[in-house]
């Protein structure tokens, strides 16, 4: 906890000891392990799913539903890093809670639109293009998915006070409950009843969630109290109003808006390229594969902006953390993607078919720069949050969505290549454009930073 709240705190004597590598990496390790155990729920639920009948058509719609999952969770995404950098007194905890209350209202209620059966309809068959036995199984995986974007909102807020306060074991703890419980509900389903298996993807995934918000709850109450007990400081300009809180969080909704479309619009692109069904079946397993070595540059997010320090103090100490963390994360996917464990993660593991295993292969291969980059990413939008400076990051998703669609239409639509060949090409292209955005204005946030304390 003091590791946290000493960032505001000008010793340089005591800083160097809390700023160790060791002592960025026990702070860093228990969310290393909340991503790590949650990116095993894609591959745990896929490869049940892929020993069930109709293995490829419920893959399909197991895919299809947690995007568009995903797409309406969007909004709430970014409460952890708001709490985290906003959360300061009683005030600021009261009026957060307000605004995430509110958005997880608006993000249940697009849900529903959603699932209005002519609405699903046209969505699904008519915009999306899916069959109507992926499109049928979708509907029911999207109604137990419903708890879903409500119950990630209100988890993240907490999580974000957790991490503030130095209490990240809790955090992975919280996890721990919501995989638990998500493997209990599917194995209990499979084995007491005869739901497809997207259905069972999507119930087990819902009740994981749920069980982990309400952990978290109860985890964060002595965090909260806290904040409850701390006074609000006028001297360093007070709390931020429901006004200011809107406008620092505007931009990272939007963000996460658009950028948890692509895996909604790639799929979508993937409907209408070579091999859709195949495409869309191997996609969701080959992005699980992916998530769990991106999920080391996710992680790092929270942390920098915990531990970067208000004036950037710690910056040079974050920088050798983040080099390694990005490049010890894509050589160890590499080592998979390259390697004879491909081959024992796509049929032993993951359960697929020999001939969808071949066709995940080339696809994971591309993508083994991106976890490096996702470790850069979030170094850079910490560096822009802390310096309340969050439009920027907005800007780099809409040109990473944008070489998205570009490069899919033009592998994809334009040279014939393979449904998810051209998805993960573009999505490759279009990480590498945002972070090149990027890189001009956190580079102005350090050197503004610098100005002012050279003033």
């Amino acid at each position: 906890m003091e590791a946290v709240r000493s960032t505001d705190a000008p010793n340089p004597s005591r800083r160097a000891v809390r700023r160790s590598q060791r002592s960025i990496l026990l702070l860093w390790a228990p969310l290393a392990a909340q991503w790590l155990m949650m990116a095993t729920e894609g591959p745990f639920l896929a490869a049940m799913i892929a020993r069930l009948p109709d293995a490829k058509f419920n893959l399909a719609a197991y895919g299809v539903s947690f995007a568009f999952a995903l797409l309406v969770e969007a909004p709430v995404v970014m409460l952890m890093s708001a709490s985290t950098a906003l959360a300061e007194d009683q005030v600021s905890y009261r009026r957060l809670r307000n605004f995430t209350r509110a958005l997880n209202a608006g993000v249940t209620a697009l849900m529903l639109v959603i699932l209005i059966p002519t609405v699903h309809h046209w969505v699904m068959q008519d915009l999306v293009g899916l069959p109507e036995e992926v499109s049928s199984l979708t509907y029911g995986a999207l109604w137990l998915l419903l708890p879903w974007p409500a119950a990630i909102g209100y988890r993240r807020f907490l999580h974000g006070l957790l991490i503030r306060s130095g209490r990240t074991k809790r955090v992975a703890q919280g996890t721990a409950i919501r995989l638990t419980s998500m493997a209990a509900t599917a194995v209990v389903l499979l084995t007491t009843t005869s739901l497809p298996g997207a259905w069972v993807g999507g119930a087990a995934l819902s009740l994981g969630v749920v069980a982990e918000a309400l952990a978290a709850h109860l985890m964060a109450r002595r965090a909260v109290r806290e904040l409850q007990n701390t006074p609000e400081d006028p001297s360093s300009g007070g709390a931020p109003s429901y006004g200011d809180i809107a406008r620092f969080y505007y931009p990272l909704a939007l963000t996460s808006i658009i950028g948890f479309s692509t895996l909604p619009m790639l799929t979508f692109f993937m409907g209408r390229a070579p091999d859709p069904v195949e495409s869309l079946a191997v996609f969701p397993v080959v992005h699980a594969l992916s998530f769990i070595f991106r999920a080391f540059g996710l992680s790092f997010l929270e942390l920098a902006i915990a531990l970067l320090g208000k004036e950037y103090e710690h910056l040079p100490e974050m920088t050798r953390f983040a080099t390694v963390l990005g490049a010890s994360a894509s050589v160890a996917l590499g080592i998979v993607a390259f390697t004879p464990l491909a081959t024992v993660w796509f049929e032993t593991v993951s359960g697929l078919s020999p001939d969808l295993s071949v066709f995940a292969l080339l696809p994971t291969r591309i993508l083994v720069p991106l976890p490096a980059l996702t470790v850069l990413l979030s170094f850079q939008r910490a560096i822009l949050m802390l310096g309340k400076r969050t439009r920027p990051i907005t800007g780099a998703t809409i040109i990473e969505v944008t070489g998205i669609v570009v490069l899919f239409l033009a592998c994809g639509w334009g040279l014939g290549m393979v449904g998810v060949m051209a998805a993960f090409l573009a999505a490759l292209g279009g990480r590498i454009a945002g972070v090149s955005y990027l890189a001009w204005p956190a580079r102005e946030a350090l050197s503004s930073r610098a100005d002012g304390d050279s003033r």
